[in-house]
């Protein structure tokens, strides 16, 4: 009894860690996420799996409550059963499904927001796969890339800058990344016309690191220069110059 009793204790312990550990990223691995916008993703699969968890600890319960009803009780192998089965279904929803990594083929399509979010996704899988320099790179673009998102929103599909967007990151930045993933590893560091693969890759994604901030600027100049404009009224009605009001004075 005893010892059953400590291998359920157990099972429930283990069960819990599972979960836990799954929430701050697997036990294998826990990577940051690079932006908000695939930390949003991983938010919201996480919570489509702790969904499903409690759905099958319910039914399970359920079942048992209703057999118990039905049975004068269920006895202690049926508790015991119940409380194996909610740890099965606790490890197993906790794990599964997992999340997927957009295909390269996918990341272009769709909302040119949505794009931006899917190449969040995608970056962080190949991240692993890039030397130091190029992965700290990426790491900063998870910033650029959540701020580009921001004035993308509601800007037409068609607009010049959506278009130039959808060519720079779900077009040029995949295919560069492709490329230096097919280089055999122990080619990587040999210089090749003045500079090593390795080289290369950190080189070009600096330079549209720098085009994706330099884009962003572009679309928040309406923002910022409705932001002057308010600013300089407010400054002409209320600021030292202006008059004050017959109302205040009085009050005054």
């Amino acid at each position: 009894m005893n010892d059953l009793t400590r291998d359920s204790d157990r099972i429930l312990s283990e069960s819990k860690a599972l979960v836990r550990d799954n929430r701050e990223g697997g036990r294998h691995r826990r990577a940051p996420s690079i932006g908000q916008g695939s930390a949003k993703a991983k938010r919201d699969h996480l919570m489509k799996k702790v969904r499903n968890l409690v759905i099958a600890v319910a039914v399970i319960w359920l079942g048992a409550g209703v057999a118990g009803a039905i049975f004068s009780g269920i006895g202690f192998w049926g508790v015991m059963a119940v409380v194996v089965a909610t740890a099965i279904a606790t490890a197993i929803f906790s794990s599964y499904p997992k999340i997927k990594t957009p295909k390269r083929a996918d990341i272009n399509k769709g909302n040119v927001q949505q794009m931006v979010g899917r190449t969040e996704l995608w970056l962080e899988a190949q991240r692993p796969a890039l030397p130091p320099p190029a992965a700290q790179i990426v790491d900063d673009m998870g910033v650029q890339l959540d701020a580009l998102g921001l004035q993308l929103e509601g800007l037409d599909q068609d607009h010049p800058k959506a278009r130039e967007v959808r060519s720079l990151v779900g077009e040029q930045l995949p295919q560069m990344i492709d490329s230096y993933q097919r280089i055999p590893a122990h080619l990587r560091k040999e210089e090749r016309a003045g500079a090593t693969p390795d080289q290369q890759l950190t080189d070009s994604l600096g330079k549209i690191s720098g085009e994706i901030d330099s884009i962003t600027r572009q679309l928040a100049e309406g923002s910022l220069d409705d932001l002057a404009i308010k600013h300089r009224y407010l400054d002409y009605k209320f600021g030292e110059g202006a008059q004050t009001s017959p109302q205040l004075e009085h009050k005054n």
